[in-house]
């Protein structure tokens, strides 16, 4: 599957959703509760300031935490399931996390007015499987190290990587959205959504499939070999994304967060000539990155990387770049991605750098070490001295984002989070304009 990490295709349902009256009333419960939250006039003003932010007229930093390490994060019971039928158990996972994220950890995340039925949707993805040996340190954890098997050596490996086919099992999707009708009916309204962000990477994958090392060394030793690995994966992803649109199976993703930041709220999408039952790709954000390449020159990440996305870019209202590799000294290579708004300031980016090539010509998607974490002891005032030590390059005259993400560990301490967002809610206020 191409989705987003986020995006979590749920089980497909052979017949229909039956619930014993326990777990019905164990999901109301959970949904009122949200409910209650999702009343809340804070989410406009949410959405007011994501959209300033986005729009390049930013009040202040915004701030927001994912990819969490859910399985260390439970405090008396909040996160315990209480339901027994697994597509109850889904639903109840699903609304679990986010009212404990909003108690504990909101930073300025929205909760919508309405519950999503995802649309069962599927594709058949590249053909090829990673080979891959696993090691982990918690068998509780996603978090594993992994060691990846070489399939592609020569170009008639290539064949190995397939085009996607895209369907969409109405059946199933009704079948899930009257099951959550019927449940949560009078509570919260249901919104069936299809595919909406999709998290483009073609060099996350090649590698697993080619082996890190020897993909560099190709890139000097035999790049008419990388070029084409490259632009069958970019066929691949726009064949697929061909597909979504003919079946009008996208939906928005201004609600969402984009490439590795934040939420897409902007006041120039969906654009005037949006249709809202045929969603396309012009209406939405599209992201791309080559984390593989942090120590790649600006030319071969150009040559290798961002002239083959721009195919893939081109067809998006506005477009994000980057995630975990330093940017701060390609500025010039991305400034040529016609409809880039916002670019991902590692951890491994120079400050004054970012400001200077950057500036306030897009918003700075600045992901703080999670690092600090993950440490035997917990330092809230290094937390705090980094972002502010950010802030201060910044000059106040930058539109920020501070975005919490890849946290592999909290060493169990779901306080050493909390207490994060706290400081990181701080420091935004007081760089407010």
């Amino acid at each position: 599957m191409l989705y987003e990490s986020s995006h979590k295709t749920m089980k497909t349902v052979a017949a229909g959703i039956i619930l014993s009256q326990k777990d019905i009333d164990v999901l109301r419960s959970l949904a009122s509760e949200l409910a209650a939250i999702a009343a809340l006039p804070i989410h406009r003003e949410k959405v007011r300031l994501w959209t300033k932010l986005n729009d390049l007229k930013s009040e202040r930093p915004m701030v927001w935490i994912n990819e969490v390490p859910w399985n260390e994060m439970d405090v008396d019971g909040e996160l315990t399931y209480l339901t027994e039928h697994p597509w109850a158990r889904d639903q109840e996972g699903r609304l679990r996390v986010t009212i404990y994220q909003w108690r504990h950890f909101p930073g300025d995340m929205i909760v919508d007015h309405y519950l999503a039925c995802p649309m069962a949707i599927h594709s058949t993805g590249f053909g090829i499987q990673e080979d891959v040996e696993v090691v982990r340190t918690d068998a509780s954890s996603d978090v594993v190290s992994r060691h990846f098997h070489r399939q592609i050596c020569a170009r008639e490996d290539l064949d190995k990587i397939k085009m996607p086919i895209v369907t969409h099992n109405a059946e199933e999707t009704a079948i899930r959205y009257q099951a959550m009708c019927a449940v949560y009916e009078g509570i919260m309204p249901v919104k069936m959504v299809g595919q909406s962000h999709v998290w483009f990477t073609p060099w996350d994958y090649l590698i697993r499939w080619w082996g890190v090392e020897e993909a560099m060394v190709d890139m000097y030793d035999r790049p008419e070999l990388v070029h084409a690995a490259v632009d069958r994966m970019v066929d691949a992803w726009m064949g697929e994304m061909d597909q979504y649109e003919a079946l009008h199976l996208l939906a928005l993703d201004q609600n969402h967060r984009v490439g590795s930041g934040g939420y897409g709220f902007v006041s120039t999408l969906p654009g005037a000539d949006y249709q809202p039952e045929y969603v396309k790709p012009h209406n939405m954000w599209g992201c791309s990155n080559a984390q593989i390449f942090s120590e790649v020159s600006p030319e071969m990440h150009w040559d290798f990387a961002i002239q083959h996305d721009l195919r893939w870019l081109k067809r998006w209202g506005l477009t994000y770049y980057g995630c975990c590799e330093p940017l701060d000294g390609k500025a010039e290579i991305l400034k040529r991605i016609p409809n880039l708004r916002k670019v991902s300031i590692s951890p491994w980016c120079r400050n004054e750098r970012v400001v200077a090539a950057f500036g306030d010509q897009y918003v700075l998607s600045r992901k703080p070490n999670p690092a600090i974490l993950a440490e035997d002891n917990w330092h809230p005032d290094r937390a705090r001295a980094e972002l502010v030590q950010f802030m201060e390059a910044t000059g106040g005259d930058c539109h920020v984002e501070l975005i919490l993400k890849d946290i592999s560990t909290i060493r169990y301490k779901p306080h050493r989070l909390w207490e994060w967002a706290e400081i990181a809610m701080e420091v935004a206020e007081q760089y407010a304009r």
